[in-house]
């Protein structure tokens, strides 16, 4: 995996620890597609969730590169924060364990807190992996005028 850094940067595992929402980009026979999507990083690689209802695994198995981008923004600090990914997705056998802690990093620790569709995984859900070729990490923020 080939990281670009812009002029200022950033730590990008610690910025992939914090529970932001990733846009995922896929192709699709009428033109590209956005899917917002909560993911984990692990092992170099970004995991998402796709259930039976979801369109974008089906794209993937049919064009596997994608494009990934996630944007930490704060407008009353002028935080921008911005990593954005190339690489090819695979759909991969649903994993419990590798669920439970992307969902955690959403929603906290206390299962008992969760909405019953985060406790009670469908069978037909499978997890996509995502293996970025390249990464560009950029740091945008700006300063803002408190006059």
């Amino acid at each position: 995996m080939e990281i670009i850094k812009g002029e200022r940067s950033f730590d990008l595992d610690k910025f992939l620890e914090k529970p932001l929402f990733a846009h995922l980009s896929t192709s699709s026979p009428e033109g590209p597609r956005d899917s917002p999507v909560w993911f984990l990083w692990e092992d170099k690689c970004l995991w998402i969730i796709g259930t039976p209802g979801d369109t974008f695994p089906l794209r993937i198995k049919e064009q596997p590169s994608c494009a990934i981008g996630i944007v930490d923004f704060d407008p009353g600090t002028g935080k921008v924060l911005h990593a954005g990914f190339r690489g090819k997705a695979t759909v991969e056998s649903f994993d419990s364990s590798l669920a439970k802690r992307l969902f955690t990093k959403y929603l906290g620790p206390n299962e008992n807190n969760w909405d019953c569709r985060f406790k009670d995984q469908d069978p037909n859900n499978v997890l996509i992996r995502f293996a970025p070729e390249t990464v560009v990490v950029r740091d945008q923020s700006y300063n803002v005028d408190e006059s």
